[in-house]
């Protein structure tokens, strides 16, 4: 390996992590993007990256095909891509099967049906004597019913192939199933599973892996967990640097994972639950962490994460000096309805605010938007540092206070992305729930 290789990344959405791949890697770096994500890459971003190579995947064209076609278009690069990263939850098949076709490092098969098929992956995790929440796959209200007769109400109810708490329910009691069928939860659609709704509390931890090896693992607190947060409370992460996370070896949870399923490099996410001082394996993802949640580990120990992440995957062992040992989070800002954005706290306020070192605002006034039940819906984030767990919460809770927003109903044109469906694209595969 030399520092000469050329990184192929998926780039379905403009992030963080996109954006430094393509300031720091420069001539490094190409672009693999899919036809049926084109409106979910802004017109600004793809003249910002105008100057990279990309590859674009025809929708509708048999993967073999394209690949082929790729490998053509490859071989004219002055240096053709050699590593693979793609930091996309709902394009993780599709990018991986591409990536193996093209002759690239990829997930398997059966390890993209690992990390994305949650009932497959608490099977996995359970044949590596990790404790879980009780589940099955389901077909029928009947079955989520018999389900709970077993394992108690209220239960949570989601596609397999779920993340951001789309579609993902928690149902309380027999009443609610009556949501489910013609006119509501349509259980034919798509595969769904039914799991035990756990108490306790959720952590999540990220991680780098180079040659199979866990690096180093990085705590968050979720001040509030994602269903609840689709239902209106604080939408939040927050990197544990000041010793405050969990009473776990991060490192060896991940790291029986990670060597369980064969995982070879990359970056995981996983969240998990303590629940009396045990631990249950929640879900992994094995890509970044949505959301902020990585730069809130770069703002908490002082290093570069995104260089260290870009490292292993082009195959380097990344140096890991942390220069900081703090709490930093990322507070998701309120999208609290559809229509017409008419005030909107700037960019320069909320920065003015105790603990804030970052704000992005992504919608603006007079801007057409659409909010949706998901735990990614938002205008914007700001990120907020502190000297414990509870100083950043409490500066995140008193941005919400002096925050807002203000959306009247307005007419959104259909077949056109709104800034807040952009949003959306950009942060799909925030937490998985």
């Amino acid at each position: 390996m030399t520092d000469a290789e050329v990184l192929l990344m998926v780039d379905d959405r403009p992030s963080s992590f996109t954006r430094y791949a393509v300031r720091e890697l420069a001539d490094r770096l190409v672009l693999l993007r899919f036809a049926e994500t084109r409106l979910d890459l802004p017109e600004d971003y793809l003249l910002e990256t105008a100057h990279l190579p990309a590859f674009w995947v025809r929708e509708g064209v048999a993967a073999e095909e394209e690949a082929r076609r790729y490998r053509e278009w490859a071989a004219g690069l002055p240096v053709p891509p050699t590593r693979f990263c793609n930091p996309s939850e709902p394009r993780q098949a599709a990018a991986q099967r591409f990536a193996a076709l093209a002759g690239l490092p990829h997930l398997t098969e059966r390890q993209v049906t690992l990390v994305r098929d949650k009932a497959a992956m608490k099977a996995c995790f359970r044949d590596l004597g990790l404790r879980t929440a009780e589940f099955a796959r389901v077909r029928s209200a009947d079955g989520i019913g018999r389900f709970a007769d077993r394992h108690g109400w209220p239960v949570v109810l989601k596609p397999v192939d779920s993340f951001a708490c789309v579609d993902t329910h928690r149902l309380t009691g027999p009443d609610d199933l009556a949501g489910i069928g013609p006119g509501g939860i349509d259980l034919g659609a798509r595969d769904w599973m039914v799991e035990e709704h756990l108490g306790g509390t959720e952590w999540e931890v990220c991680a780098l892996i180079l040659d199979g090896e866990v690096l180093d693992a990085w705590p968050s607190a979720m001040p509030c967990r994602p269903l609840d947060i689709v239902d209106g409370a604080m939408n939040a992460n927050i990197s544990v640097g000041t010793g405050e996370g969990p009473p776990v070896d991060l490192r060896a949870l991940v790291q029986r994972i990670v060597t369980g399923m064969g995982v070879d490099h990359g970056y995981a996410h996983m969240e998990f639950f303590l629940i009396g001082g045990e631990v249950y394996a929640g879900e992994i993802g094995v890509r970044l962490a949505g959301c902020e949640i990585p730069a809130n580990h770069g703002h908490a120990y002082g290093f570069d994460v995104f260089g260290a992440t870009l490292a292993v995957y082009l195959g380097r062992r990344p140096e890991l000096d942390y220069r900081e040992r703090r709490c930093a989070g990322d507070l998701l800002l309120p999208l609290p309805g559809s229509g017409e954005v008419r005030r909107i706290t700037s960019r320069e306020e909320i920065l003015g605010m105790p603990g804030v070192v970052d704000a992005v605002l992504k919608v603006g006034t007079g801007d057409l938007v659409t909010a949706r039940r998901a735990s990614h819906n938002a205008s914007g984030y700001a990120h907020v540092v502190g000297g414990s767990l509870a100083e950043v919460e409490a500066r995140m809770r008193a941005v919400l206070d002096r925050f807002t927003i203000e959306v009247v109903p307005g007419e959104v044109v259909p077949g056109e992305a709104t800034p807040a469906e952009v949003v959306s694209a950009q942060e799909a595969d925030v937490v998985p729930t």
